[in-house]
């Protein structure tokens, strides 16, 4: 007979990973110029994104409340809608907002991910507290709060995809979005160290989403609200432990049962660094093109070879595509694509399109461009291989390179030269170049979406950082609720 069930009842001491992640978020007060400039940036960039999205009726038609009606007097406003829901379902719809076109910031490590993902969270309770202090008598937060959380949630969702690959177990990284964001905003909501660590002890017990939905032959829409179902889950656990309920102090690491035996194959989950502003300061900017990342730089290589392939498409032979073993396991993908979902996460249809047009948009991963006969036809010309440097200096710490090589061969024998980018434009090594890049999709985006004297009055406020973070939250969240 099986002595599984017989065990020490003696309640352990909390896992360590839980200690430093609670302590990190009570105690790191994230006053790096470098890493608070730049989630400056990462917070006009992952706004845009979700105005941009707005556009498109698949992500439209996702948010609102859980049931038609259910909104909230003083919940949280959702930016570029009328919607005011309580912060679990907020969470929700900014986090899917800015996710959908999967346009927004990305980390890629061991693990890969999207940090300003957990903004979902961050902002709708950041915005829920400021309305309900306001009708207390007391202060909001401000947009430096906003921005401090930021930084704290790109840190733990980065530093613990270092060197723990969930993807290899078939888990998808919102994990870490849902474990992120329970540690900022239990802390931002008044939690204490015990409270914290309860909070995210039940947010490893949830476990992980499959990835299925991210790869052939599943590949779809739920990729674009994972990450805003990670984070409202987090303010719903972050609540839960608030009211007082116990956590689970050896959730990682009890045998047979923690998270580690159970879904992490008996590894054990690293923190490779300590927790400081790392990630913020390092993350990559989807600034041109919205692509999966590991596909940007092979985007931009096929982009500098349209001028010479635009008028010979039907002489060519073949197109070769270097990329990184990542880049060859997630996004090399042969076959019909029956979705948006599906194209953007293929490196052939990525590639293809800035070949063919001299350009990628989110628009080109609809149906109507997709059903050009040249997309796959010439899909069907291409190989794609490791390039085993790409992949070393793609693990490097000192480079986090994502390096790209196409070249196109035609039915003559000619050819073009092999186009190589190794960073692309949202790259740290790239930030000078990028940055004008990324506020000009900024202002492109509120332009799009809002009237002129509303646009004016967002982007004024968003002109100077030292403004905007004495700014309270409340106010900057209703520059962007549509009338």
């Amino acid at each position: 007979m099986s002595n599984m069930g017989i065990r020490d009842a003696r309640r352990p001491g909390a896992d360590q990973l839980l200690q430093d992640i609670a302590d990190y978020v009570l105690n790191h007060r994230a006053e790096s110029e470098e890493a608070r400039r730049t989630a400056f940036y990462c917070l006009l960039d992952t706004l845009a994104c979700g105005m941009m999205a707005l556009e498109f009726p698949a992500c439209a038609r996702m948010l609102g409340p859980v049931t038609p009606g259910a909104e909230m007097i003083n919940g949280a406003r959702v930016p570029g809608t009328k919607y005011q829901l309580d912060p679990v379902m907020a969470a929700f719809n900014i986090g899917a907002m800015v996710r959908w076109l999967d346009f927004n910031d990305t980390w890629l490590a061991a693990e890969w991910g999207h940090p300003s993902d957990n903004l979902g969270g961050i902002l709708a309770v950041a915005d829920y507290l400021s309305l309900k202090n306001l009708s207390e008598g007391q202060d909001p937060l401000t947009v430096a709060d906003v921005l401090t959380g930021m930084i704290q949630a790109h840190e733990i969702q980065g530093v613990l995809a270092l060197k723990n690959s969930f993807n290899r177990v078939g888990l998808d990284h919102v994990l870490l979005v849902r474990i992120a964001s329970t540690a900022v905003v239990t802390r931002m909501l008044g939690g204490d160290r015990d409270r914290i660590i309860n909070a995210v002890s039940n947010a490893w017990i949830d476990g992980g989403a499959l990835r299925t939905y991210r790869h052939a032959p599943n590949a779809g829409s739920r990729k674009s609200w994972a990450a805003g179902d990670a984070t409202s889950r987090a303010v719903r656990l972050a609540l839960i432990s608030l009211t007082g309920e116990m956590g689970y102090p050896s959730a990682l690491t009890a045998e047979h049962w923690g998270f580690q035996d159970v879904l992490f194959k008996g590894n054990e989950v690293i923190a490779e660094r300590p927790f400081g502003s790392y990630v913020m300061e390092n993350v990559l900017f989807k600034i041109s093109f919205p692509a999966e990342f590991h596909a940007q730089t092979a985007v931009e290589a096929a982009l500098s070879l349209h001028e010479q392939v635009k008028d010979r498409l039907d002489d060519i032979e073949k197109v070769t595509i270097e990329t990184q073993e990542a880049g060859v396991r997630i996004i090399d993908k042969t076959g019909p694509l029956d979705n948006p979902a599906d194209r953007d996460h293929c490196i052939q249809y990525m590639t293809a399109i800035p070949l063919i047009l001299g350009r990628l948009t989110a628009g080109d991963y609809e149906d109507g461009i997709a059903a050009d006969p040249r997309v796959d036809e010439l899909r069907n010309k291409m190989e794609v291989t490791e390039n085993r440097q790409f992949t070393i200096d793609y693990h490097d710490p000192d480079k986090r390179a994502i390096g790209n090589a196409v070249q196109v061969f035609f039915k003559d024998g000619s050819r073009t030269d092999k186009a190589v980018v190794e960073y692309p434009i949202g790259h740290r090594r790239r930030r000078g170049e990028g940055i004008p890049l990324l506020l000009d999709k900024f202002k492109n985006a509120v332009a799009a979406h809002f009237s002129d004297a509303q646009k004016d009055a967002i982007l004024a406020a968003c002109e100077v950082q030292s403004s905007l973070e004495a700014m309270p939250v409340n106010e900057f969240v209703q520059l962007w609720i549509k009338p």
